[in-house]
């Protein structure tokens, strides 16, 4: 039974629920270097969180005056990335006993992602958390990618909830840009500190700005079941 009533729980996936964006760093690292960029860094990377995959090879395409095609690049970025995120996918901790918690009390549970479907199924089946969360809703199935809010809507749709039931977890400015689009509450932990102040964190209803090192199951819970619950 779900106890929170007719509150549903929409996740992100790279970077909150699990710690991806190493790999897909090191899947657009990699692929870049095969196509004649050899000075693709960390810090150019983070300019890509929350961005789908697909819109960050066509900005590549663009930036790096690629010959190779959107959908060869993208191509070749996810082959790499589905090697390395069966190698190694790592669900932060607290974010795994939230999913847990939630699920033992009948919430209903949707992953929304900017990664293509073949590669959320493996993320989570790589944590271990693909027998929590059923309902996924790729950037690919949907018009527009985050920041607008066409994942989130559908994940809703999916799930038979109001829009306005719905609580978005987010590492990401523009996801947490798409949550506010959607009419949807949300809890915002960015994956980037530095980007804490950005004015799309300012529309969340729980902003952990120390990200997960400060996120707690508990903590999320309670601020669920607590005055936000009626807001």
């Amino acid at each position: 039974m779900n106890t929170l009533g007719s509150i549903s729980v929409i996740f992100d996936l790279d970077g909150t629920l699990v710690d991806s964006e190493p790999n897909y760093y090191e899947a657009g690292r990699q692929t870049l270097a095969e196509h004649g960029v050899t000075d693709f860094t960390w810090a150019d990377h983070e300019g890509y969180v929350g961005i789908s995959t697909q819109e960050t090879v066509t900005d590549w395409k663009k930036r790096y005056g690629l010959r190779a095609s959107v959908e060869e690049l993208l191509a070749d970025k996810n082959r790499r990335y589905l090697e390395l995120v069966r190698g190694s996918t790592r669900a932060y901790p607290e974010m795994r006993k939230f999913v847990e918690l939630l699920a033992g009390d009948g919430v209903p549970l949707a992953v929304a992602s900017g990664s293509s479907r073949e590669a959320i199924e493996a993320t989570l089946a790589g944590a271990g958390l693909d027998g929590y969360l059923r309902t996924l809703v790729s950037a690919d199935e949907v018009t527009h990618g985050k920041p607008a809010p066409d994942v989130f809507l559908e994940a809703a749709r999916r799930l038979g909830a109001e829009p306005a039931d719905c609580v978005v977890v987010e590492d990401a400015a523009p996801g947490a840009a798409a949550a506010h689009a959607a009419g949807m509450r949300c809890i915002a932990i960015p994956y980037v500190a530095a980007q804490a102040d950005a004015p799309e964190f300012a529309t969340a209803g729980l902003l952990v700005r120390g990200g997960q090192r400060e996120f707690t199951a508990r903590a999320a819970y309670d601020w669920l079941t607590g005055p936000a619950r009626a807001s």
